[in-house]
């Protein structure tokens, strides 16, 4: 049995108008931030896939009929992100960024790499260690710092839903990794420093590319200034440091850890209005000051 479980929502992916007229750097009008963002959503449908693919690999072992409708949930909404992140991809490829070729390339990483020459337990392993990741991300940029607040409204939309989701259903893959696949602490460690590698590296070159797609000059002081609000002292992930540690705990599980309040506050908003999540998102963002009291 699964020790530690919360529900998991198997809501449609909403319509957040992405083929509207969003601008180029719809973060803070800031070439680094914009692509920082747009890299990462375009590594997501990939990923998506070897996610939802490491956890089946398991799928018919599992016992437990609670953690069995987990995993059914699990893939519902990773392959509803997966859905909406290519929409917003359409977006990257209209402006020239070669998202076929990046997407090919991340497959044969994942799927011609990692799935045929690690075992399933291993990579199980490297989902788990990302979904600690994205979780980790999602109650971070969502906290009191109000990261999104000079964002175009309907990508902060689509970010706070994967958010709440990524949330959710954080535990899933770990479960399965620790009650299922019998994964051991090295193991899940390994996996997770090769994560902590290879994520923000691939995001790095798919940003240069976006770059160099956009013509701008002087890119290394672009790079200088970005990397710092990464991190630099207070930055972007220094801030997150202390919940991407715990991963390395012996004991860790990822319920013990995240705070919730922005979680409860996004879906008691969508549920108020019906399901916008746009209407959420905005909820979530004027909620921030009172949390960073």
């Amino acid at each position: 049995m699964t020790t530690h479980s919360h529900r998991i929502v198997p809501r449609p992916g909403p319509d957040f108008g992405l083929d509207g007229d969003i601008p180029r750097y719809w973060f803070d009008d800031d070439p680094f931030k914009s692509r920082f963002f747009d890299a990462m959503s375009l590594l997501f449908p990939e990923g998506e896939k070897f996610f939802i693919a490491c956890v089946r690999d398991f799928r018919d072992d599992i016992e437990d009929p609670q953690l069995l409708a987990q995993v059914k949930d699990f893939i519902y909404q990773e392959g509803q992100h997966g859905a909406v992140h290519t929409q917003f991809n359409n977006r990257l490829k209209a402006q020239g960024i070669a998202v076929d070729h990046a997407l090919q390339r991340q497959r044969e990483i994942m799927f011609g790499t990692f799935r045929k020459r690690f075992s399933p337990r291993f990579t199980l392993a490297q989902t788990a260690a990302a979904e600690h990741l994205t979780a980790m991300m999602a109650h971070g940029f969502f906290g009191k710092h109000g990261l999104f607040d000079k964002a175009d409204a309907r990508i902060r939309a689509m970010y706070a839903w994967h958010a709440v989701e990524e949330i959710e259903h954080k535990a899933v893959a770990f479960d399965v990794y620790r009650t299922v696949a019998k994964g051991g602490y090295f193991t899940r460690v390994g996996a997770m420093l090769l994560t902590s590698f290879s994520f923000p590296m691939h995001v790095f070159i798919l940003m240069r590319h976006m770059f160099e797609r956009d013509g701008i000059e002087q890119r290394g002081r672009l790079w200088l200034k970005g990397l710092w609000w990464l991190y630099g002292p207070g930055g972007l992930f220094p801030r997150l440091l202390p919940h991407y540690l715990r991963y390395f705990k012996p004991g860790f599980h990822p319920w013990q850890h995240g705070d919730m309040r922005v979680y409860q506050r996004w879906t008691a908003s969508f549920e108020d209005s019906g399901g916008d999540a746009i209407a959420a998102a905005e909820a979530v963002m004027q909620d921030a000051p009172a949390r960073a009291a």
